[in-house]
């Protein structure tokens, strides 16, 4: 376990505590495992957002298949999946 210190604005801080009160109650370390989950959340959802940021980066520049024989586009591959799905 470590220890953290922080300032937040003095709004932030009564609502946040309003918030664990209401939803844990108040008693010995409930704030500091409120503040863990809310770390931990923001941690994740920063984590999926680079992701997705590194991933539209990828697509965006797109792929080098090495001279790949089968060349085709998105008009191409909807066609063929709509083939696929109504059978014609």
């Amino acid at each position: 376990m470590t220890t953290i210190t922080i300032n937040v604005d003095d709004e932030t801080a009564k609502r946040f505590r309003e918030t664990v009160a209401s939803k844990y109650g108040v008693g010995k370390g409930i704030l500091g495992k409120a503040v863990g989950e809310a770390l931990e959340k923001w941690s994740e959802e920063k984590n999926i957002t680079d992701m997705r940021e590194r991933a539209l980066k990828i697509l965006e520049k797109g792929f080098d298949l090495k001279g790949a024989a089968c060349r085709f586009d998105r008009k191409e591959m909807y066609g063929e999946i709509t083939k696929h799905r109504t059978g014609n």
